[in-house]
């Protein structure tokens, strides 16, 4: 596929500071009574420093990757050892792209503002489908049954796969406070884990009841000297179920990192 033309950098900043403006609340920090895990870097890869990363997910062995920004928003197949582009679908330029998740050799792609997904075919990324919410699109992952929703706020919503209709929501808190700003999830071993937008904690959610059960505590994961400022904050969780893989990256981080959790 013949890449686009990308924007010039003035206007690639003046989306950033859009951006930027319409999720500047800053969501409540963990509570002190929440368990608290840190990491441990098991390996890390080269990652593409110049992907806005929205979405991040492994299954069968390829790992896949949704970038956001109107004008650069694409779905991705990505070589995990080397971070090279193995495949690429870029989205028309009115889509800023969001959360992706894998379903039954399909994989879904949330849009922002624009209030529609896209549905593909995993093993070729024709597009097969599309489906409409009405609320912004944030974060997308799956448990096995439903497909899980964020948009921005306290709210996860349950979608039917096959009809895309929501068929429960949670509200998700921690010691009874709304944890709002879920962005990127991925469904790990029962868990719902979510970064919180513009926050170095990933929250692990409770499918059933919402309440955050524990917080995991991503803070000087990436050197700050692989800082550029631009926004690179954590953003990307995926899940390598056959070898328990726990997968992270940012937007525009120039590593993915295989992490393990350890006590604090």
């Amino acid at each position: 596929m013949i890449p686009r033309r990308l924007p010039p950098a003035w206007l690639t900043s003046l989306v950033l500071l859009t951006v930027l403006a319409c999720r500047s609340e800053r969501p409540p920090q963990p509570t002190a009574s929440t368990p608290v895990s840190g990491f441990a870097v098991v390996q890390s890869w080269p990652h593409d420093p110049s992907a806005y990363t929205q979405g991040l997910v492994y299954r069968d062995g390829k790992l896949y990757e949704g970038t956001g920004l109107n004008g650069l928003s694409s779905l991705r197949e990505v070589e995990l050892e080397t971070g090279a582009v193995l495949r690429r679908h870029n989205l028309e330029r009115q889509y800023f792209g969001e959360g992706v998740t894998f379903f039954k050799g399909r994989l879904y792609q949330l849009t922002w503002r624009s209030q529609v997904g896209f549905i593909y075919d995993a093993a070729t990324f024709q597009q097969v489908g599309q489906f409409n919410y009405p609320t912004e699109g944030w974060g997308l992952t799956d448990d096995g049954t439903s497909l899980i929703m964020s948009d921005g706020t306290s709210t996860l919503r349950f979608l039917d796969p096959a009809t895309l209709a929501v068929q429960r929501t949670l509200r998700v808190t921690d010691a009874g406070r709304e944890i709002s700003e879920l962005n990127e999830l991925e469904y790990v071993k029962g868990e719902i884990y979510a970064n919180v937008y513009m926050r170095h904690e990933i929250a692990r959610i409770d499918p059933a009841t919402g309440r955050v059960t524990g917080w995991i505590d991503l803070s000087g994961l990436l050197p700050p000297e692989n800082r550029t400022g631009n926004e690179d904050v954590l953003n990307g969780i995926a899940w390598d179920a056959a070898r328990e893989r726990l997968l992270v990256t940012g937007k525009r981080w120039p590593k993915l990192f295989h992490i393990r959790l350890v006590p604090r």
